[in-house]
């Protein structure tokens, strides 16, 4: 195959005009003295307003290896340290020019031209629009019998050939996930996926995301965990504000949020700065933003696209330039359409939106979870906290069966393991603690909705039943749930749960026909599964992607 060199001329390095330019490294020239990598062809861009120096170039190339081709290309760059500029004329040059990969192959070669210039060509060739590898060239020891050639290397921006970079890629990927699990070796897959992606859109942005899920989900701790993750990454400076929107109404709401000036109202008797302005430069974390008034809203709409405000009761605006993390446990979606939440805030907002599953939903990540919680304990407590064999079985049966409401999620759960702790002697707990935190657990939730944990907004069947809507409208959407009978929603709810943490549909048939597949000869649990979501016209696979 012949050899194809593309290639900026550099208008320092490769100058000069007196007869000693022979007698010098020049990184263009020794391009064509390499012996060891012979070259056929070079492509050489160049300053339009510099031919001189570029035809000189071409022509010592001519004069010490005849052989080769040389084709000049002017670039008619203003600025060569304009990056919109340089990216865009290169880039129009590759798209225009007649690749043959077939027979020939292709370097670009890395060492001339402006920094910008090497950093356009890096990333077109990273991109494939040059089917290349990289060329670097860098000047002879100082013993070397011809000062003239210089050294060369060939890099293959294909990383699979260079285990130990690829090795240490995957390496930090999964030390990132980690991080956002806490260290948790959490079991349920989907669960495990949704990890991946706040790993990959947290490292690769900085819009806002928006964290959904029930009370005690454990949003705040993974805002936490992402601004850890960022701040490690060298992609924030600032603090991680926490606000529970929840807590602020009116005036407080406006001042606690965006600051105040002198006498704004009575009792404020000095300017507060805020807490966007406290997030400048760090990630404000608004947990239950849903409970925002009106007019918040509307200023935290202007602070997010314009990074500026006016504080209350002030004329000059101020600049906060932060990374948004929202987080729920409503439908903002519905409340949108109720006018209770803006719906161009929504929007705003809604770019990067992930749903942490309750405790309840992924029963396979609480024994990780119980192992996490009880080291956390023994440092808490300073001595070490265990369970037994029989009261860890004992639990985790209770755990994670049909018992299992974990109405609080990890709140109930730590709030559990706290308790049994607490009362064990020495910190081992044994089956008379776990029976007695069982009881009162079922105690606790004899009450509690049948749509477990995320109930949204009152108690009893109410709560089961806007429980019910949630999940069944992500699956149905709101149109066709309004068709749908109250009992038959609650039942579908339930139904969608059990599928969401299936592998299988054989998995999910086989845990919600437990009982009555005892009393039947011949039991095929899947198909029973599937006529039932056919009637709502659904498959078991539309529902695991509508839920993830």
């Amino acid at each position: 195959m012949r050899t194809v060199v593309f290639g900026i001329v550099g208008t320092v390095m490769d100058g000069g005009f007196n007869k000693k330019r022979h007698e010098r490294w020049r990184p263009t020239v020794s391009i064509a003295l390499q012996a060891a990598q012979p070259v056929d062809r070079i492509e050489l861009l160049h300053d339009a307003s510099r031919p001189d120096v570029a035809e000189r170039v071409a022509s010592d190339i001519r004069v010490a290896r005849p052989q080769i081709e040389v084709a000049l290309h002017p670039m008619a760059w203003r600025d060569p340290w304009d990056l919109e500029e340089v990216f865009g004329l290169l880039h129009d040059f590759a798209r225009a020019y007649r690749f043959d990969p077939v027979r020939e192959q292709y370097l670009v070669h890395m060492t001339t031209g402006t920094h910008v210039a090497q950093i356009c060509l890096f990333l077109l060739t990273e991109a494939r629009y040059f089917p290349a590898r990289l060329l670097q060239t860098s000047p002879p020891e100082a013993d070397a019998s011809d000062p003239a050639v210089g050294r060369q290397t060939i890099i293959d921006l294909e990383l699979s050939r260079y285990d130990r970079l690829a090795a240490r890629f995957e390496r930090e990927r999964r030390d990132a996930r980690t991080l956002l699990k806490a260290g948790i070796e959490t079991r349920n897959a989907a669960f495990n996926r949704m990890i991946e992606r706040i790993e990959q859109v947290a490292v690769a942005s900085k819009a806002p995301m928006l964290l959904l899920g029930p009370t005690g989900a454990g949003k705040s701790q993974l805002a936490q965990r992402i601004y850890r993750l960022k701040r490690e990454r060298h992609q924030l400076k600032g603090e991680f504000v926490e606000v529970n929107c929840a807590t602020l109404r009116g005036d407080a709401a406006m001042s606690a949020l965006f600051g105040h000036a002198r006498g704004a109202f009575t009792g404020a008797a000095e300017a507060r700065a805020g807490l966007l302005r406290k997030a400048d430069g760090g990630l404000l974390f608004l947990d239950e933003v849903g409970e925002l008034g009106a007019d918040e809203q509307a200023m935290l709409l202007r602070a997010i696209e314009e990074k500026r405000f006016f504080p209350m009761g002030g004329d000059k605006e101020v600049a906060s330039d932060f990374q948004l993390i929202a987080g729920t446990n409503r439908d903002l979606r519905i409340d949108a359409r109720r006018g209770r939440f803006r719906e161009d805030l929504l929007a705003r907002i809604d770019l990067w939106t992930f749903r942490l599953p309750g405790l309840a939903d992924r029963p396979e990540d609480i024994e990780p979870n119980l192992e996490y919680e009880l080291e956390r304990l023994s440092g808490q407590m300073r001595l070490k906290v265990s369970l037994n064999d029989q009261a860890r079985a004992r639990f985790l049966q209770f755990a994670t069966g049909p018992e299992g409401r974990w109405r609080g999620n990890f709140r109930d759960f730590n709030a559990a393991l706290t308790r049994m702790a607490t009362l064990a002697e020495g910190g081992r707990v044994t089956k008379v603690e776990v029976d007695e935190e069982v009881d009162r657990l079922r105690e606790a939730w004899r009450d509690a909705p049948v749509g477990g944990p995320g109930d949204a907004e009152g108690q009893g069947a109410h709560g089961a039943l806007a429980a019910a809507d949630e999940i069944c409208a992500r699956v149905l959407g709101p149109d066709a749930l309004a068709d749908v009978d109250r009992f038959d929603r609650v039942q579908l709810a339930f139904v969608l749960r059990v599928c969401r943490t299936a592998s299988s549909v054989s998995e999910a048939g086989r845990a919600l026909f437990d009982r009555s597949r005892e009393r039947r000869s011949s039991v095929n649990d899947a198909d029973r599964l599937r006529k039932y979501l056919a009637r709502f016209d659904l498959r078991f696979e539309d529902v695991r992607l509508r839920l993830w």
